[in-house]
């Protein structure tokens, strides 16, 4: 998911030319002649005061526009997923479906775990013998008839109170979504008409969002290229094979994923993507390719170990179980 890239086009000054006789002379016009002037950049003091952004998304059905925000996780409710789940029950572990080469190719999550797994049996025998060391050694160590063992309870109770909070402060994506669904609008106009119209949405609980209806036009959805996520193109980059990843695009496309899968309450996804999974191992070594010297090496090297075919169907369950629960806005 890379966001497009906007090359500037220079264009060269040219020296002036002597009209011909036939042709008007400048004075003779309607008015004077300038270089044409491109648009300048789109004003943003509407979203950086109300710290919404729009966003535009690109999946294999169309591209569209929504809005997504940060909160703390303790000021949001989570879109209720009751309704969803009652229109498909089997939505956590719902089939892939997509038509390629006018075959239908089914795709299943086992199927992912099943060559995840064979591309990661070394990692996961050196994962194993870590852990094997780690609980050998906590178990030994344990002493429940130690004085100190209620004080040790206690401890480990705050403990645990003192990580509730801190999650309740971690800022977690919210998008413009409504009973488990992402709400996706094929023009900025049609957007801003929905926004100001007051209908119901999981965006409307933020305190700026009377504000934005207000004030809100469709010139200021302009999304930024961070802000721009083609998750159509991933599957075939991938396919393409290791010299052809783009790492901004896949880069990009997790971070919009693990967005919407939080946000949409999609277990299957957040797991697919959790850390140690074999995509999540994929994000690090394409972080770690772009970066100079050893390290991007390093980045290189992991990248070649990863299994293209694993990869490529990974996404495509993870853009399939997304396409799922969009429902698309004329």
């Amino acid at each position: 998911m890379g966001n497009p890239t906007h090359t500037e086009v220079s264009v060269a000054r040219q020296s002036p030319q002597r009209p011909d006789a036939d042709e008007p002379a400048l004075g003779d016009t309607d008015g004077p002649a300038g270089p044409d002037v491109e648009p300048g950049p789109a004003d943003r003091s509407l979203w950086d005061e109300l710290s919404i952004d729009p966003v535009e998304i690109a999946l294999p059905a169309g591209t569209g526009f929504t809005l997504r925000a940060y909160r703390a996780a303790r000021e949001l409710t989570p879109t209720d997923v009751a309704e969803r789940d009652e229109d498909d029950p089997f939505l956590a572990r719902r089939q892939v479906a997509e038509t390629e080469d006018d075959e239908e190719v089914v795709i299943l999550d086992e199927e992912f775990a099943a060559l995840s797994a064979e591309d990661e049996t070394e990692d996961d025998a050196d994962r194993k013998g870590g852990t094997d060391g780690k609980r050998a050694g906590g178990k030994g160590s344990t002493d429940t008839d130690t004085p100190d063992a209620d004080a040790d309870a206690d401890a480990d109770e705050d403990a645990a109170d003192a990580d509730e909070d801190a999650d309740g402060d971690e800022e977690v994506p919210v998008f413009l979504t409504h009973k488990g669904r992402l709400l996706l609008f094929k023009t900025p106009e049609s957007l801003v008409s929905f926004i100001r119209s007051g209908a119901p949405n999981d965006l409307s609980q933020l305190d700026g969002w009377n504000e934005l209806s207000e004030r809100v036009e469709p010139t200021d959805i302009a999304p930024r290229d961070e802000d721009t996520y083609e998750l159509d193109l991933v599957v075939e980059n991938l396919r393409g094979g290791h010299d052809t990843w783009d790492p901004t695009l896949l880069i990009e496309a997790g971070e919009v994923a693990r967005d919407l899968s939080y946000a949409l309450r999609l277990p299957a996804v957040l797991d697919m993507l959790s850390a140690g999974s074999s995509l999540d191992d994929l994000d690090e070594a394409l972080r770690a390719s772009v970066n100079g010297g050893v390290g991007g090496f390093l980045g290189r090297r992991r990248l070649k170990k990863i299994g293209a075919q694993t990869a490529s169907l990974g996404w495509r369950t993870i853009v399939g179980k997304i396409s799922a629960v969009v429902d698309w806005r004329d």
